[in-house]
């Protein structure tokens, strides 16, 4: 070998918190080992961090409060483990435009500006790497960009945000409220003391924006992505999900769909939904994350584990900064972004979906005939009813079948106007079953 290729791979680190913190143990005690898969010596060149004296536990003489001079140095890779947008965005750029790889976990900035930093490594020749954004030690967006790359994708729908799995894991299996779960998720450590992000919908939003770019070729970014969070599930809703045989799980949910005229295009959504307890997701639990990959020659595969944490994250973060690592010293790169299809984002309003209904109505005759007329006038079918009586008012729940979404929210709209309708008392999309 020569000495070229004996040099050490330099590298920056850029924030160190849990996940750094697992990073720059491994470099430190593991630098034989991974020294021995990469071809060449890894040098963790410094660590950038808002407050130095409040790292005792790192070694002194790496750590350093500038981040954007540790990126402008003699490095050959940046890991960047911070988050957020900005001023984080220009560190990356100049690094990728200096031809240094970059290792990032940061779901926001790749959903919101991934084609900027993909077009930066593409100009430089350096590499980009981004495991760790979605689904932490998970191998899942790898096997998309390059183990089902000569595939078709038709579709990923999973579970990508452990905070709220474990909420509406709880809620289904003690009765628990809302607001009680959300508390132990947040004792637990699963909920930030600010949990908008996750509850919200958004954590997932950025992530299905990532896994819908790299499964169907084409730039979707995070405000293509129809977002609604869990807040507003109730009890009374896991309970009646479980009356039918159901549980509520937030899913992100890609498509590849045709469109009328037989073109295609890309459907990207966050939401509430109801499956049935014998798919694949239902039994996904706690904290944990999986996501349900359709192809048309491999077929179904399902990718299930810790979709967070200190050490799974970093897992994910050291495959990639191996693989980065390696093709510097073989001279080699990455996989490039591949965008070529450019299929349109259809809008929320036209993406199929079910709808399960719940209402309390006036228990009298022709209650039904009145609610299902307003079903046909706008095109929707029923699928199933059930009712149940309470005294002067009824309990009566409509499940679907597949119709565009903004027809089925017309719907809804019309019906809670009806003087027999005395309140709709919740609407959740139905997915896992033959529509």
């Amino acid at each position: 070998m020569s000495d070229d290729r004996e040099a050490p791979v330099k590298v920056a680190l850029l924030g160190c918190g849990t996940v750094g913190g697992e990073v720059t143990r491994t470099l430190l005690e593991h630098a034989d080992e991974l020294a021995a898969r990469i071809g060449a010596p890894v040098e963790l060149a410094g660590i950038a961090v808002r407050r130095p004296d409040k790292h005792p536990e790192l070694p002194q003489h790496l750590l350093t409060s500038d981040a954007g001079a540790l990126v402008e140095s003699d490095v050959d890779l940046v890991v960047e483990l911070i988050g957020g947008i900005e001023p984080v965005r220009g560190w990356l750029l100049t690094a990728l435009r200096k031809g240094k790889s970059v290792v990032t976990g940061n779901k926001a900035l790749l959903a919101e500006y991934g084609a900027e930093l993909s077009a930066a490594a593409n100009e430089s020749g350096a590499d980009l790497y981004y495991e760790a954004a979605v689904a932490g030690a998970i191998p899942l967006l790898r096997p998309l960009r390059e183990s089902l790359a000569g595939d078709r994708i038709t579709r990923v729908m999973g579970i990508v945000n452990g905070t709220t799995n474990f909420i509406l894991s709880a809620m289904d299996s003690t009765g628990a409220s809302y607001g009680e779960t959300l508390d132990e998720a947040t004792r637990l450590g699963y909920a930030e003391a600010d949990p908008s992000a996750d509850v919200d919908g958004y954590d997932a939003a950025s992530k299905a924006a990532i896994l819908a770019s790299l499964a169907f070729h084409t730039r979707v970014t995070a405000a293509d992505v129809h977002r609604e969070g869990i807040s507003g599930i109730n009890s009374s809703d896991i309970a009646a999900a479980r009356r039918l045989g159901r549980t509520v799980k937030l899913l992100s949910i890609c498509e590849r769909v045709e469109n009328e005229d037989g073109s295609e295009s890309v459907s990207a959504r966050v939401h509430p939904v109801m499956i049935p307890r014998g798919h694949q997701l239902a039994g996904v639990g706690g904290a944990m994350n999986a996501v349900y990959v359709e192809a048309a020659a491999a077929g179904e595969l399902m990718f299930y584990g810790q979709g967070a944490g200190g050490a799974p994250t970093a897992s994910a973060v050291l495959g990639d900064l191996v693989s980065a690592a390696r093709n510097r010293v073989a001279g080699g790169r990455g996989p490039r972004e591949s965008a070529h299809a450019a299929l349109p984002v259809r809008p929320m309003g036209r993406t199929p979906t079910r709808y399960h209904i719940s209402l309390d109505v006036a228990d009298r005759p022709g209650v039904l005939a009145q609610i299902a007329q307003v079903f046909s006038v706008h095109d929707v079918s029923i699928a199933a009813v059930r009712q149940r009586d309470k005294h002067s008012t009824a309990s009566l729940v409509v499940v679907t079948h597949s119709a565009p979404d903004a027809a089925l929210r017309a719907t809804v709209d019309e019906i809670s106007k009806l003087d027999v309708v005395r309140e709709v008392v919740s609407v959740m999309r139905v997915e896992g079953e033959e529509s």
